[in-house]
């Protein structure tokens, strides 16, 4: 190749080279990873806007987000670091919610007693159904090693 054919292949050559250099630098990976994450809540929303059931967008958007792991349609690595930094983060997540119950503090005064025994009941609840399906997996896992 010579003269502007062979510019024009460089060029193109040059630019392929950088967006691959591009892609798989971190700052971009992370980009990638939390652009599936949001594309996959927006489905959540628009679901949650065409169904007329009771179930969060959030919900929906969590179980096309395991399904789509579960069958292969997005690899684990496709998500992986960015869901890591999402739950390394999650507790700053819960400060705008406590700030809106610390300024609905009059109105909730009423209801206390009852708040709390609900708190306490679900967490117990709660613990108790975490432990119970935890030990029947570690059961089934040796039962399935036995094998």
């Amino acid at each position: 190749m010579q003269g502007l054919p062979c510019i024009f292949y460089n060029f193109a050559i040059n630019c392929k080279n950088r967006l691959h250099s591009l892609i798989n630098s971190w700052k971009m990976k992370y980009i990638i990873q939390f652009t599936i994450i949001i594309a996959i809540s927006l489905i959540g929303e628009l679901l949650n806007i065409i169904i007329p059931l009771p179930i969060p967008a959030s919900i929906y958007g969590m179980v096309i987000l395991f399904t789509a792991l579960i069958t292969g349609i997005i690899k684990l690595s496709a998500v992986k670091e960015t869901g890591k930094f999402l739950i390394y983060i999650m507790p700053l997540m819960f400060i705008p919610p406590t700030v809106g119950l610390i300024g609905a503090w009059d109105t909730m005064q009423s209801f206390l007693v009852a708040i709390v025994v609900i708190s306490l009941v679900s967490t117990i609840i709660v613990l108790a159904v975490s432990g119970h399906v935890t030990q029947w997996i570690i059961e089934f896992k040796e039962r399935r090693n036995k094998r």
